[in-house]
């Protein structure tokens, strides 16, 4: 029942109040002075109690939403008058978000922009299992992420209570991470002896985005089932030169077209499957033929070659609503008019290509930063710095975690990193890990 109504409803019992009381008046009057007293106070003490019980039902009423129609036949909608708005599920996350950076520390807020190795913080040759020393590292160091290899599993039963409990012992929401692509790349398949998906150049060679699809739902699903909640796939490179065996049966084929179906239906099988996607190796890895793990590497494409093949199916990604991208350590200098500052570090790279002209603003990711690409030519804390100031979101695995981290707080209280940039990046990082609660 809409207030209009409620409150024509009360005139009506108002008037009707009256005519009693009058006539109850009346009455004592021709029946004698006695009877008219307790009539005047019965029908006084009724008025009362109708007052009150209509101030009870105008209280219940006003605490109520309004549903019905209008005196028109108009159905109430939200935002007429004395009705507040219905909060949507962009402006709960958004708050949540807020609130959340609203109260970080400003060294909370740079840990929060690392994924890292749990042996970094815990100083554990191998971590197989989290306890104090990962409750105490956590607390010291609340990074944003931690990302586990096959040394670190042993068993499901163990997998399952490694991960649990670090997700308990952090501070804020954690991402859970691991290279699970398939194929040779499979950490948790190969070190518990799960059925492997395989190489997804056989799955793109297929020519069924359907049979994509599944690798990325069944992925997801053990992952999650696990504890995971990010992987560092799929490689959404094309493979454009035959003689790159670092990308090599990892990308699911040579053709942009065909591999950008791939991609996208890959990334939402598992996304749907509950584990965050990310794609790499932006800007395209496929047409070189160096290891970034072990040197430098160039690739001399143009842009207009690049728009043409390499973007496709990272356009294809975004468009699926991936959650991260993660930006090679290749240097591009057909992209960047002659800079060959690798892509990770690479501001024309990561701000004017990835988010103005392919329009995406989720999380941006480097490759590992331990790699020889960026360690044999940077300090740990110039390489994340250079990053962030490029555009990127988080730091992978820095060669020096702690240098990395000081070498950021330092630059935010020098003012070479505005922390309003820290706080954008957080916002995106958030927007994830808080999705996924709410999705929940």
């Amino acid at each position: 029942m809409n207030r209009r109504e409620v409150r024509r409803k009360r005139r009506i019992r108002n008037q009707i109040i009256s005519y009693v009381i009058s006539a109850v008046l009346l009455a004592a009057v021709a029946a004698g002075v006695f009877f008219g007293i307790r009539h005047i106070s019965n029908a006084m003490q009724e008025k009362r109690r109708q007052e009150e019980m209509q101030e009870s039902m105008e209280a219940e009423t006003e605490s109520l939403p309004e549903t019905g129609t209008s005196e028109e036949g108009v159905p109430e909608t939200e935002g007429q008058e004395g009705t507040p708005p219905a909060v949507s599920e962009e402006d709960l996350l958004e708050e949540m978000v807020n609130n959340a950076i609203a109260n970080m520390s400003l060294e909370d807020k740079v840990a929060g922009l690392f994924i890292i190795r749990p042996e970094a913080i815990t100083g554990v040759g191998t971590v197989v299992q989290a306890g104090d020393g990962t409750r105490d590292a956590l607390a010291k160091y609340p990074v944003g992420g931690l990302v586990y290899f096959t040394k670190n599993i042993q068993s499901s039963e163990q997998l399952k209570e490694m991960l649990g409990k670090t997700a308990g012992y952090a501070k804020y929401p954690l991402f859970l991470a691991v290279d699970e692509e398939g194929g040779r790349v499979a950490r948790v398949a190969e070190a518990l002896g799960l059925e492997n998906v395989g190489p997804m150049a056989a799955v793109g060679a297929t020519g069924d985005a359907q049979a994509a699809r599944n690798v990325g739902t069944t992925i997801g699903t053990y992952l999650k089932e696990f504890g995971f909640n990010l992987d560092f796939a799929p490689v959404a490179d094309v493979q454009t030169n035959p003689e790159n065996t670092v990308i090599g049966d990892r990308a699911f084929g040579s053709d942009p077209a065909s591999v950008s179906l791939m991609v996208q239906a890959a990334v939402e099988g598992m996304q749907e499957a509950g584990v965050s996607a990310c794609l790499k190796h932006f800007p395209g890895h496929g047409n070189t033929t160096g290891d970034s793990h072990e040197g430098a590497v160039e690739t001399g494409r143009t842009l207009e070659e690049m728009q043409a093949a390499e973007f496709l199916p990272f356009q294809a990604g975004i468009a699926a609503g991936v959650d991260m991208v993660m930006v090679g350590h290749i240097s591009a200098p057909g992209l960047t008019g002659g800079d060959a500052l690798p892509a990770s570090l690479n501001e024309a790279v990561i701000t004017g290509i990835l988010r103005n002209q392919l329009g995406y603003d989720g999380i941006v990711v480097t490759d590992a930063m331990d790699m020889a690409a960026i360690s044999a030519y940077y300090a740990s804390d110039e390489a994340a710095i250079k990053a962030l100031k490029a555009g990127a979101d988080m730091i992978l695995m820095p060669e020096d975690f702690v240098q990395a981290y000081e070498g950021v707080i330092a630059a935010v209280r020098d003012g070479r990193i505005d922390e309003d940039r820290v706080n954008d990046s957080l916002k995106r990082i958030y927007r994830v890990k808080y999705g996924d609660t709410l999705a929940q």
